[in-house]
């Protein structure tokens, strides 16, 4: 075989150059872009709670550092499914020194048919450590004159040591919602039984309501989230988009709830996911501190914890009217005291459950189950712990004798019941 000329091997030598450097220098610049820019201004930080994602119609939420995987920056998102087209994550440090680098995006599995879901966009790569706000491009070339808008990063700091024991997560108050004596009873009910920070997002609430959060925010146990998605989108007042119809399921209902898991990560060493007229009552122990001890003792691989709903009929009085109190006769809501007879389970439908969880045991949660975490998930035995759920029945057509007693309530009263009473003094909703 003759050795090959010098013009020979030049065009192997480019040859293999186009087959194998050309493509693998390609494949780095896509997983890290060398897009370096200073931003010659303040950094834009976003003042609201729903920020649109320029150039797109999606929006971000709030963006945190996930320690539990390797180098990431998880922001919550909500994402039009339809409209998913390649995104890019722009890192900024206090510098104002900024990179882009490719964002992953993960929409939640749960979206019940409507057209926007709860996202995560994941950010990766050595660039998440020194950034302090972070915000999600449609495109990879930036310059430092942009106007984009970015979020801070939280939780950069993890930490063994939380602040409150138990937190809850009221995931949305809308429709001037105005239920002020029932919202007033469940505060005071879940003071009694060890919560310590109680977090509200708030799309509207009528105004008496108004007075009562500004007295729990006064008071130091309540965060109010505003939440304007009205502005944004067209949110569903139901969960099935056949039937309610909108552009995101129950105002974002799913968006909320991730977020203020994200937002208790390092906060709080458990989180309790449930509704405004929903109280996660323990049977079996006095206290929440009680229960959850006990539970983690029996069940220490478990780090979800799920609890039976169970629907307490406002439609239904008990019969001497030991709390129909004068007080209380002018005030909007539900005296759940009144209230005490339980519908009974029925074998051929489901119970839906709510959630106690570590916080930090949660990737990604809907509303009766977790969709994706670490750990084992636990159902609670209906005798140890079961939600008390005061609202319209859901067997109507049940009589008072069809029903089941159940004045667990009452053991508080001596506690509960002057202690409403204060709250509604405070808040200028009831006269002494």
């Amino acid at each position: 075989m003759e050795k090959l000329g010098t013009k020979q091997r030049v065009i192997i030598a480019l040859c293999l150059v186009m087959i194998i450097i050309i493509p693998r220098l390609m494949h780095r610049a896509t997983e890290e872009f060398s897009t370096k820019y200073h931003i010659h201004s303040k950094i834009n930080e976003s003042n609201t709670s729903i920020t649109l994602i320029e150039g797109s119609p999606h929006f971000m939420v709030s963006a945190f550092f996930d320690h539990r995987e390797t180098e990431t920056i998880r922001i919550i998102s909500i994402i039009k499914r339809d409209s998913l087209k390649p995104l890019y994550c722009v890192y900024c440090n206090t510098q104002k020194y900024c990179q882009v680098g490719k964002a992953d995006v993960d929409t939640h599995s749960d979206h019940f048919g409507f057209p926007f879901v709860a996202s995560d966009v994941l950010c990766r790569g050595k660039y998440i450590h020194d950034a302090t706000h972070i915000t999600i491009s449609t495109t990879s070339v930036i310059s430092g004159n942009h106007s984009k808008v970015f979020l801070p990063v939280r939780n950069r700091q993890k930490t063994d040591w939380f602040r409150y024991d138990f937190t809850v997560c009221i995931s949305n108050l809308f429709g001037k919602y105005n239920n002020v004596l029932q919202f007033a009873q469940t505060m005071e009910m879940y003071k009694l039984l060890g919560v310590q920070r109680v977090v509200i997002y708030n799309t509207s609430c009528g105004p008496d309501l108004e007075k009562l959060l500004q007295h729990y925010r006064r008071e130091g146990i309540l965060e109010v989230v505003q939440w304007p998605i009205n502005q944004f989108l067209n949110p569903s007042p139901g969960w099935n988009f056949e039937e309610h119809k909108g552009d995101l399921h129950y105002y974002g209902q799913l968006v909320t709830l991730n977020e203020c898991i994200y937002r208790n990560m390092y906060q709080s060493k458990y989180v309790l996911l449930n509704d405004i007229d929903e109280i996660i009552m323990p049977y079996k122990y006095t206290s929440l501190p009680q229960l959850m001890e006990i539970l983690q003792k029996e069940q220490p691989g478990a780090g979800v914890f799920l609890i039976e709903n169970h629907i307490f009929p406002k439609t239904q009085f008990e019969d001497s009217g030991k709390f129909k109190r004068l007080k209380w006769n002018n005030l909007p809501g539900i005296n759940i005291l009144e209230h005490i007879y339980r519908e009974p389970d029925r074998k051929n439908v489901y119970n839906p459950t709510k959630m106690i969880v570590i916080p930090r045991n949660v990737v990604q949660t809907s509303v009766h189950t977790t969709l994706k975490h670490y750990g084992e998930v636990f159902k609670v035995p209906f005798d140890v712990c079961r939600i008390v759920h005061v609202r319209v029945p859901l067997q109507g057509s049940l009589t008072k004798e069809q029903l089941f007693e159940d004045k667990r309530l009452w053991e508080f009263e001596g506690d509960l019941v002057p202690n409403v009473d204060d709250a509604l003094q405070k808040s200028s909703l009831l006269k002494i």
